[in-house]
């Protein structure tokens, strides 16, 4: 598998998060003391930006991010895990998250500000991208998308751009996130494979001709530190393996593998799988 044949992409959104490890969530009226706490940009389009870079050798994220410290922070970190970052300047400020994850490593997320959004002609692509992950946008940028790549593969957090009959290679999700579930409803018609994560149990998929399948989680490759990344992680492996013509099985074992290794970091690049790995 030689990373110089791929030309990976990103289109999504970002958000500047702190994260905190507490003992438990704090219940209503409840005090906690947090520990270990860190800043990055992260959410679903940097996180996988990452993921991509590291598999690749590099990567594009398209974005928009406020004209502000957080948007200007998260550019020059990402561009330092090897992301190379094109965002619209939005004056609406970046939006932020404070992510706590407690001692059974699972990570819960409050956001603040609305998510910003790549759209239309600012969310270009450069043409013969060999796959796209699409996280976030309006439908003219889901086009433009569609356009400029061989493979794209989407979350159904980009509700607003799915549903109007741009062919989709895969469409990612969680089992278990109703929201997800809920939002991909009218965009699995258009996904030649549907797939559902399901954490240590593996997951599923669909082909649009009926078949179905299962794969089963990667073994870890360290002790559980922090579930933050674990699933943006996954799309993003899943996105390179069919970029460079793995077959689905492959592509979805090399995903799980991705996950794997993120769940055993703290915060999400801490431990990510790269192309040495492979």
């Amino acid at each position: 598998m030689d990373s110089r044949e791929a030309t990976v992409a990103v289109v999504g959104h970002v958000e500047w998060v702190q994260f905190a490890r507490v003992p438990h969530v704090p219940g209503a009226g409840e005090v906690v003391h947090a520990e270990d706490s860190f800043e990055e940009p992260a959410g679903g389009g940097a996180v996988a930006a990452v993921q991509l870079a590291r598999l690749a050798g590099g990567s594009l994220l398209v974005s928009a991010l406020g004209d502000d410290e957080h948007g200007r922070r998260s550019t020059e970190r990402l561009q330092q895990l090897g992301v190379t970052v094109r965002a619209s300047l939005e004056r609406a400020p970046t939006r932020r998250a404070v992510t706590l994850v407690d001692d059974a490593r699972e990570r819960t997320i409050t956001t603040f500000g609305d998510r910003l959004e790549p759209r239309g002609a600012e969310a270009g692509v450069p043409a013969d991208v060999s796959s796209l992950y699409f996280t976030d946008g309006d439908l003219d940028a889901l086009r433009a998308a569609r356009a400029a790549t061989r493979v794209l593969v989407a979350s159904p957090r980009a509700h607003h751009a799915l549903g109007h009959g741009v062919e989709l290679d895969a469409l990612v999700l969680s089992r278990e996130d109703q929201t997800e579930r809920r939002e991909a409803v009218g965009a699995e018609g258009e996904a030649r494979v549907v797939v559902w994560t399901e954490g240590e149990h593996g997951g599923s998929y669909r082909r649009r001709d009926g078949a179905q399948g299962r794969w089963a989680a990667a073994p870890l490759p360290g002790p559980p530190v922090d579930s933050y990344g674990c699933g943006d992680s996954f799309a993003a492996g899943l996105t390179y393996g069919l970029g460079v013509g793995l077959p689905l099985a492959e592509a979805l074992s090399l995903a799980a593998r991705c996950g794997a290794m993120c769940l055993t970091g703290r915060g999400p690049y801490e431990r990510q799988l790269t192309h040495a790995d492979l």
